[in-house]
């Protein structure tokens, strides 16, 4: 009887412990990671399908890279994936790597003495060094986009202006080929050492956000709980990316960590996934005054799809929001920062991106503009601003 007993318990564990490995990560994606689509579909008109087929089409902003699934085979989970984005029509994309997660993961408060994604790296059965290291976490990230990119005649990794330029080359000759850019949430990753960035950028990292959900060694998050600027590391690590050509992103940096930046550099910076404080106000975004000054400087300002950053995640919503940018700061400051796949809920997903073309549309704005926003903007100041090789 105990022998019995013994054996049903051993035979529960081991279901237990396979599904926690196949099915665990699937289920907290879908948890986190949802389109809620409205009840009437999106049916794009004739003449916003028309003008998205002859758009260049770009993001600022995906976690794809966090979850355990192929991005070359379309997937039931989460926003975006190869075959999405050729659905799309999408051109390019940048993949963002998230290396730490605290517990709450609010826009008002954190500290950084949590990591709620030791149990999803050791679920999703990454290597023994990413469980508890960001900077073995970006580092994998780095190889999955790579890897991708080996495998899919149909995908480029992006890391110089004349990587682009093939790619732009490339399409311009017919062929349907993709681009991702690889960019990193959050310094902390560098685990306070400078020598670190060498192994990022190595990796392939060309744009790099200061922070992330929590202050850290650089500086003052938008979430955390000093809202200070940029300490003395802070300002090494800034003045060395700028020596280098690596974009700085400031998509949840304080303010006064914002300023800091705007104060030092010489060239542009991302805000890469937000919304307009005057459109959306919400702990999530910056002022408008602050993000004058970005576009004064030449940056580009990526406008997210979910509910903290527009308020309103329909397709009209983000039009909305969208416009609301490009009155304030001009449409070649303006971009598409979606977040997808980073813990947000969308109306739609990567393949769905006609619906936003002609949302733009009954917003008014220009087919001119609506090409900046869509994705011509990104090209520009790609090719501005990635290493020359």
């Amino acid at each position: 009887m105990i022998r019995t007993i013994l054996a049903f318990i051993a035979i529960l564990l081991i279901v237990a412990v396979i599904g926690f490995f196949a099915l665990g990560p699937g289920m907290v994606e879908n948890g986190q990671n949802q389109v809620v689509r409205p009840d009437t579909p999106y049916a794009p008109s004739e003449a916003a399908i028309a003008l998205h087929e002859d758009l260049f089409v770009a993001d600022l902003h995906a976690d794809t890279l966090l979850w355990a699934r192929s991005a070359a085979r379309r997937s039931d989970r989460g926003h975006v994936d190869l075959p999405r984005m050729r659905e799309g029509g999408m051109a390019l994309q940048v993949f963002s790597a998230v290396t730490l997660s605290p517990s709450g993961l609010n826009y008002d408060s954190n500290t950084p003495d949590s990591d709620d994604l030791v149990l999803l790296t050791f679920a999703q059965r990454w290597p023994p060094a990413t469980w508890n290291s960001p900077y073995a976490r970006a580092l994998h990230q780095a190889v999955r986009l790579s890897q991708l990119a080996s495998q899919e005649t149909d995908f480029a990794l992006i890391r110089t202006r004349s990587d682009l330029q093939t790619l732009l080359d490339r399409r311009a000759r017919g062929e349907n080929v993709m681009g991702g850019v690889l960019a990193i949430e959050g310094l902390h990753a560098m685990e306070g050492e400078m020598a670190n960035l060498d192994g990022l950028e190595a990796a392939g990292y060309r744009i790099m956000g200061l922070q992330h959900f929590f202050d850290n060694r650089l500086g003052g998050s938008l979430h955390g709980t000093g809202q200070g600027g940029l300490t003395e590391f802070g300002r090494e690590v800034v003045a060395e990316m700028e020596a280098r050509s690596i974009i700085v992103d400031v998509a949840h940096s304080s303010s006064a960590t914002v300023e800091d930046v705007l104060d030092m550099t010489s060239r542009p910076i991302l805000v890469s996934h937000t919304g307009f404080a005057g459109n959306c106000e919400t702990a999530r975004n910056i002022s408008d005054d602050l993000m004058t000054r970005i576009a004064e400087a030449g940056g580009l300002i990526g406008v997210g799809y979910w509910d903290a950053a527009v308020c309103d995640i329909s397709a009209a919503g983000v039009a909305a929001a969208i416009a609301y940018g490009v009155e304030l700061v001009g449409a070649d400051h303006v971009a598409l920062g979606s977040d997808f796949d980073g813990a947000v809920t969308t109306s739609f997903d990567a393949s769905q991106l006609a619906a936003l073309t002609d949302a733009l549309l009954a917003e008014g704005l220009s087919e001119d503009d609506i090409a900046r926003v869509m994705g011509g903007n990104i090209r520009d100041f790609l090719l501005e601003n990635l290493p020359i090789d």
